[in-house]
């Protein structure tokens, strides 16, 4: 974390997001389809724009993965030690239901483990901040800054789940029936972390496939909250960023 501007960051996110309300508040905007049949929309271009150049002025000799950004081949990535990781627009699919449920993320990674995360939500104007060994905290427009601490079910009683909004399978449905559910509610984006984080939820698993740019800021900040992030298998150990293959592990956030 040394010599980076975390308030830097935090405006960059912000100018990020009113790039992409620009887009969400016009009366249309057509949506694209990228190779692996996900959605792309002119917000996710602005977004990403804004960011890239934001973090190359602020921090040049740090390198960024974006998922919008270009492909950049494992054998360049394995040399990197510390780099930005973004997705300009997580959500895409509740941004073109205008659901309101889709945020802009931000994270550094630094030995392969997040220790920074911004996580910002457009249309609730509201952010999200996580720092290894420093804390968490949300801010709601121009409010006071919230601690945020993740808190643990409460006793005889069972887990408030956060699942996928809008990717549902057969595998979450049976981890849920082998657990105690209190109760289990849909949410967009890289939002189900932060409902972790702030403890609204106590938990949220994810059986389905997420890319590394979905998860990294949330897990700084569920981390920096008190939480966890672990994977489902592979004995439980953490998630861990810059792999050969993007693709995420399934994966179980918790308090």
């Amino acid at each position: 974390m040394t010599n980076i501007d975390v308030e830097a960051v935090v405006r960059l996110a912000k100018e990020a997001g009113e790039a992409i309300l620009r887009v969400y508040n016009a009366s249309d905007f057509q949506v694209e389809e990228k190779d692996d049949a996900s959605p792309l929309t002119a917000a996710d271009r602005a977004s990403h724009a804004v960011i890239d150049s934001g973090l190359r002025a602020l921090a040049p000799e740090i390198p960024i993965l974006s998922e919008e950004g270009r492909d950049i081949p494992w054998e360049e990535r394995r040399q990197w030690s510390r780099f930005w990781l973004v997705d300009p627009l997580d959500g895409t699919k509740e941004f073109i239901k205008r659901n309101g449920e889709f945020t802009v993320n931000i994270a550094l990674v630094e030995g392969g483990w997040p220790v920074l995360g911004v996580i910002y939500a457009p249309a609730r104007d509201t952010l999200y901040v996580g720092v290894a060994g420093e804390g968490a905290w949300r801010q709601k427009g121009s409010g006071r800054r919230e601690v945020l601490r993740v808190r643990a079910p409460e006793p005889g009683r069972g887990h408030a789940v956060v699942k996928s909004r809008s990717h549902p399978s057969g595998e979450l449905a049976d981890y849920l029936r082998s657990i105690e559910v209190e109760e289990s509610v849909p949410v967009g984006s890289s939002l189900k972390f932060c409902a972790v984080a702030e403890g609204r939820a106590t938990l949220y698993p994810r059986f389905g496939p997420t890319m590394e740019w979905d998860t990294a800021a949330g897990q700084a900040i569920v981390e920096a909250a008190g939480g966890r992030v672990v994977q489902a298998e592979d004995g439980g150990k953490p998630l861990r960023y810059n792999k050969e293959n993007l693709l995420n592990g399934y994966f179980i956030v918790s308090a």
